[in-house]
């Protein structure tokens, strides 16, 4: 499968305010250390807890919120058409990047192997050290190796100017591109103008013509800036060459990445790529403004990511269509948000954020808010216009049988960190984490065989993502918990194909077959 976001080390802190200027800072550790790969068209649930983060990783995915540390990487797109500033400067000093990863990735290895010999002796102190000399290793490699690639170690100097050069004259090619797009629409302004104003035809074919000869100009201009770009990636070719059998060259030159680094974006880097990502929120109302009517509010994106001109007829045309395929009649085009139910501030959050056609759409709790009946009819929807537009949706619930319903994998979250990931039927059918286990035994259910099988309560209350608990953030509520558990931070390790689970006993099955606990539930337990 084709990726479209790669998230690596993803953490998202908010600071708290100190209660003096001696006060240390602390912060809410809302997402910590988050890897995870979405693919094109397939639909990744998230579920947990109110509090535990879902909302804040979608939002971070989409830079609404800014990323504390850790890479996202959309491959959406190329870093030619989106020309990141980010580029250039890295090359610029891509010398003292490679000499602080090397720095970093040394330290680091000199902590694993203190931790390796230390064992279950290694303290929380030990293992944090650890991870932030490879969080430093890391994050040093991402603003180098994935543009130099094996030029890290060979040829640094040369390599990284003939790369200078290269993406020098694409990024002028993509910032042609914009303007190409932009008389492009003008063009077609003008001629719906000219079938309005028969009379003013001559004056606008003239107006047009002068549009006509700037694009060819302008073509003109892109195809030289392409050709000198080819030029440079020829010669970085020839000077890769004959470092072809290294394998310390091979080692980085494998690191090369073509995605681009969400957060590392500037704003209006980050505005161009907005109609590519897009969200749905939890409350229609609240995300509908009361003073515009729906067909100015689905305009909105429209005229502000340059599909149309404002007031022109095709853009009406097109919201027309959007609003159809959403479930909305053309009468509704200029009723305002009050004037809804519930289930239909939805479909017009949906048509907003699809009538700029985006390629990923965060669904944050759509459905929440809605009875069960007009849930079944969003969800079917969303999987209607998934297949329809070839859509990826990251569906963020606390509901798992929806979750269920509509996704391909699923994401499992506990106070910030993912603790199991795995296909959706292998979710349901062979869940690993201790918390994953709880969260499905509180599913309500009509099934007469599920009626016997103890429902997990889960004592106490979430603990602060200010003040985690140290080793397994789990352990206060976990019924399998051990000493271990207390002391030494489970990683997320892949336990079959695809299924990945943070947890020290991963390895042993939870549930037969059956659907029975093949353990003893060690805590307060319900008939259903």
């Amino acid at each position: 499968m084709e990726k479209l976001l790669s998230i690596t080390n993803l953490k998202k802190y908010f600071p708290v305010a100190k209660s003096s200027i001696f006060a240390k800072q602390m912060y809410v550790r809302a997402n910590e250390d988050i890897s995870i790969d979405i693919y094109r068209g397939e639909t990744f649930g998230l579920v947990g807890e109110s509090g535990c983060g879902k909302s804040t990783l979608g939002r971070v995915l989409l830079q609404l919120y800014e990323q504390t540390a850790g890479s996202t990487m959309y491959y959406g797109r190329t870093l030619e058409s989106v020309a990141p500033a980010y580029v250039l400067d890295t090359l610029s000093k891509a010398e003292k990047y490679i000499e602080k990863y090397l720095k970093a990735e040394k330290h680091a290895e000199e902590l694993s192997k203190k931790c390796d010999e230390l064992g279950e002796e290694a303290t929380f102190f030990d293992l944090q050290n650890k991870n932030l000399a490879l969080c430093d290793a890391q994050t040093a490699l991402d603003y180098c190796a994935k543009i130099l690639g094996g030029f890290m170690v060979r040829e640094t100097r040369k390599g990284a100017s003939l790369l200078h050069e290269k993406y020098k004259n694409s990024f002028q090619a993509a910032a042609i591109s914009a303007r190409l797009d932009d008389i492009s629409l003008e063009i077609d302004v003008q001629e719906s103008m000219m079938e309005d104003n028969p009379s003013k035809t001559q004056q606008i074919q003239r107006k047009i013509a002068k549009l006509e000869a700037k694009k060819k100009n302008l073509l003109a201009e892109q195809e030289k800036y392409l050709a000198t770009a080819e030029k440079f990636e020829k010669e970085l070719t020839q000077l890769k060459a004959p470092y072809a059998e290294d394998e310390e060259f091979a080692k980085y030159e494998a690191m090369l990445d073509n995605g681009v680094d969400l957060k590392r974006l500037k704003y209006k880097e980050m505005r161009f790529l907005r109609k590519d990502l897009q969200i749905i929120f939890q409350d229609p109302y609240s995300s509908l403004n009361p003073r515009m009517t729906v067909g100015r509010i689905i305009e909105e994106g429209l005229v502000t990511h340059k599909f149309f001109k404002p007031g022109s007829k095709k853009m009406q045309k097109y919201v027309f269509d959007i609003m159809n395929s959403c479930g909305l009649q053309n009468y509704m085009y200029n009723r305002y948000p009050h004037q809804f139910s519930g289930g239909q501030r939805q479909r017009i959050c949906i048509a907003r954020s699809l009538a700029v056609k985006p390629k990923f759409v965060v669904c944050d709790e759509c459905v929440s808010a809605l009875d069960v009946s007009i849930q079944s009819q969003i969800i079917n929807l969303l999987q209607e216009l998934k297949e329809k537009e070839g859509l990826t949706y990251l569906f963020i619930s606390h509901n798992l049988s929806v979750v269920r319903y509509i996704s391909d994998r699923i994401g499992v979250m506990y106070l910030g960190n993912m603790v199991e990931v795995a296909k959706t039927d292998d979710i349901f059918k062979d869940p690993r984490h201790p918390y994953t286990i709880a969260l499905l035994s509180s599913i309500p259910t009509t099934d007469p065989d599920s009626l016997t099988k103890e429902r997990i309560i889960l004592e106490g209350n979430i603990p602060s993502p200010i003040k985690p608990p140290s080793g397994c953030k789990f352990h206060t509520r976990c019924f399998m918990a051990c000493d271990k558990c207390k002391r030494v931070p489970p990683t997320l390790q892949e336990v079959a194909p695809g299924h990945y689970v943070a947890c020290h006993f991963a390895e042993q099955k939870k549930v037969d077959e059956d659907g029975k606990y093949l353990f003893d539930v060690k805590i307060t337990t319900n008939q259903r």
